[in-house]
C-alpha cells in the first residue's frame, strides 16, 4: 500500500497575511511621519517667508507687564511669568477639583433621598446649573462679587480679623508651615511607619486569635504620640540640614556626561527587563506558548522606543543637565529647611487683615484670600463641574444591584452605613472612568478665567504674546500644558481604576 506525503509551502509574500500586516504598519507609520514632515517643513517656509519668528527668545526677556496676583507679581523674565500663570492655574484647577468632587457626591446622593424636598432641591440644583453655560456662570458671579458685596473697609466683616467678605475677595485666617516644620515631618513619617506596623501585628492578630484588638485606632493613637512629641523634640533632626548639603555637593560634582550614561543605562536596562518579563509571560507547563503578530509587534515596538529614547539622551545634553540641577537644587533646598536656625514651632496660623497702602484699602497678605478674580471662576467651576459629577454619583449608585441593598438594610445596617460600607465602594468602580472625564473638562475649562480678568496661564500668555508677538510659540506652550494635565489625571485616575476593578477567578 503506497503512502502519500503532503508538502506545504510557503505562500508568497504578497499572499503571507503576516507579511501584508507588517508592511501595512510599516507603510501607515512612513506615510504618518512623512506627511508631519512636509506639513512641518511648509509651515517653516510659509513662517519664514513672513518673517515671522519661531525662537522661543522671550522666555529669558523681561515680559515688560506685572501680574495682578500669584507667586510674583514683578516676573523678570517670560518664562516665570508663564510659570505664575501655571500655578494660578494649578489653585483654582486643585481647589476645584477637591469642592467640585464632594459637592457633586452630596447633590448625586441627596437626589436619591426618601426626602421629598432633599431631592427636588438636588434635582434643581443639577437640571439649572448644568444647562446654563460655564462662561456667563463665571460672568455671573464676577458681578455678584464685584457689584453686589459691600465696599472693603478696615471694619469689614461677616467677623472682622477673622472671616472678611468683600468686593476685593475674601480673606480667612491662614495656617502655613513654619521654620520646624520639616524636622517636625520627620517625626510624622516614623510615626506612620511604626503606626503602619502595629496595625499590621493588631490585624494579624484579630484574623488568627479573635477578639478586637483595635488596629486603626492604635495605630492612629501611636501616630498622634509620635506628633506630639515631635512637636518639642523636633530641632533634634537639624543635623539632616548638613547630610542634604553634602548630597547636595555629592550631586554638583558629578559631571552631566556620567548622568548620560547612568539614563542610558537605564532606559536599556528598563527596556529589556519588559521584554524579558513580556516573554516570560508566555511561557506555560507546555513550553513556551506561541506568540502572535500583535505580540511579536509589541516586543518590535519597545525594542525601537527604548532605542530612540537612548539615543535622545546621549545626543541632548538638556535632559540631563536639567536633572543634574534640580537635583543639585533639591538637596540645597532641603539644607536649607533643615538648617539649625529653623528650631521655631511647626505650624503656624496668621489672621487675615486689611492694609491701607495708599487712598484705598486691600487685603493683606497674612490671611488666606481669594481675590475678585478667583472667587468668580471657582465658584463657577466648582458649581458647574458638580452638577455633572452628581449625575454621575447618582447613576453610579443606581447601577449597584438592588439586592446588595436588601442584603445591607436586613443586616440592620443605617441609610449611612449602608451607604458608606456597600453602596458607594461598589458605585465608585462605575463611577470613576467619567468622573476622570469630568476631571479633565474642570482643568481645560479654567482657561475661561481669562473673560474676568484672573491671572491663569491663558490670561498671562495673552499678555505675553501682545507683548512678544509670540503667538505660535506661546500657543504651543499652552497646548503642551494642558496635554500634560490631561494626561496626568488619566494616568491617575486609570491607577485607581486598576486598583479598585474587581478581580475575577
Amino acid at each position: 500500500m503506497a503512502t502519500t506525503t503532503t508538502t506545504h509551502t510557503r505562500p508568497p509574500f504578497w499572499r503571507d497575511a503576516v507579511v501584508m500586516k507588517w508592511l501595512a504598519q510599516v507603510a501607515v507609520l512612513a506615510l504618518v511621519l512623512t506627511t508631519l514632515f512636509f506639513f512641518a517643513n511648509q509651515a517653516g517656509d510659509n513662517l519664514a517667508l513672513r518673517d515671522i519668528d519661531t525662537s522661543f527668545d522671550f522666555i529669558d526677556i523681561s515680559p515688560g507687564f506685572d501680574i495682578s496676583e500669584g507667586i510674583d507679581t514683578k516676573p523678570d523674565t517670560g518664562g516665570r511669568a508663564l510659570w505664575v500663570g501655571m500655578v494660578n492655574t494649578f489653585r483654582v484647577a486643585g481647589a476645584g477639583l477637591v469642592m467640585a468632587t464632594l459637592l457633586g457626591v452630596l447633590v448625586g446622593v441627596a437626589r436619591l433621598s426618601h426626602n421629598w424636598l432633599v431631592q427636588k432641591v438636588a434635582s434643581v440644583y443639577v437640571e439649572t446649573f448644568r444647562n446654563i453655560p460655564l462662561l456667563v456662570q463665571i460672568l455671573f458671579w464676577f458681578a455678584v462679587v464685584t457689584g453686589g458685596l459691600s465696599p472693603l473697609t478696615e471694619e469689614t466683616g461677616p467677623i472682622p480679623g477673622w472671616l472678611i467678605i468683600s468686593q476685593k475677595g475674601a480673606s480667612i485666617p491662614r495656617v502655613f508651615a513654619a521654620d520646624g516644620f520639616y524636622q517636625w515631618l520627620v517625626f510624622l513619617v516614623i510615626g506612620a511607619a511604626v503606626g503602619r506596623y502595629v496595625h499590621y501585628r493588631l490585624a494579624t492578630k484579630r484574623d488568627t486569635e479573635g477578639g478586637d484588638t483595635r488596629p486603626n485606632l492604635m495605630a492612629f493613637g501611636v501616630l498622634l504620640a509620635f506628633a506630639v512629641v515631635g512637636w518639642f523634640a523636633h530641632p533634634v533632626f537639624s543635623w539632616l540640614g548638613s547630610v542634604f548639603n553634602g548630597i547636595a555637593s555629592g550631586i554638583d560634582s558629578i559631571p552631566v556626561p556620567l548622568i548620560q550614561a547612568l539614563l542610558a543605562a537605564f532606559i536599556i536596562t528598563a527596556t529589556v527587563l519588559w521584554i524579558r518579563r513580556f516573554l516570560a509571560s508566555f511561557v506555560t507547563p507546555a513550553g513556551r506558548a506561541k506568540m502572535t503578530d500583535d505580540d511579536i509587534f509589541r516586543v518590535v515596538f519597545a525594542g525601537v522606543i527604548g532605542l530612540i529614547g537612548t539615543l535622545v539622551i546621549v545626543r541632548w545634553t538638556g535632559l540631563s543637565s536639567w536633572i543634574h540641577n534640580s537635583g543639585r537644587d533639591f538637596f540645597e533646598f532641603l539644607a536649607a529647611k533643615f538648617s539649625s536656625d529653623r528650631t521655631g514651632q511647626p505650624i503656624d496660623a496668621m489672621k487675615p487683615q486689611v492694609v491701607v497702602p495708599g487712598r484705598f484699602p486691600q487685603l493683606g497678605p497674612s490671611g488666606l484670600t481669594a481675590t475678585q478674580w478667583f472667587l468668580p471662576v471657582f465658584i463657577g467651576v466648582v458649581i458647574y463641574t458638580a452638577a455633572f459629577i452628581a449625575e454621575i454619583v447618582r447613576g453610579g449608585i443606581l447601577a449597584v444591584a438592588k439586592g446588595q441593598t436588601e442584603a445591607a438594610s436586613a443586616l440592620g445596617l443605617k441609610r449611612s452605613q449602608l451607604l458608606r460600607l456597600v453602596v458607594l465602594p461598589q458605585a465608585f468602580r462605575i463611577i470613576l472612568p467619567p468622573l476622570g472625564n469630568q476631571y479633565l473638562n474642570l482643568v481645560k475649562n479654567t482657561s475661561l478665567a481669562i473673560a474676568v480678568g484672573y491671572a491663569d496661564l491663558v490670561n498671562v500668555g495673552t499678555t505675553l504674546q501682545n507683548q512678544s508677538g509670540k503667538a505660535i510659540q506661546v500657543i504651543a506652550i499652552w497646548m503642551l500644558f494642558y496635554l500634560a494635565c490631561s494626561l496626568t489625571i488619566s494616568v491617575i485616575v486609570n491607577y485607581f481604576n486598576n486598583r479598585m476593578r474587581i478581580v475575577e477567578r
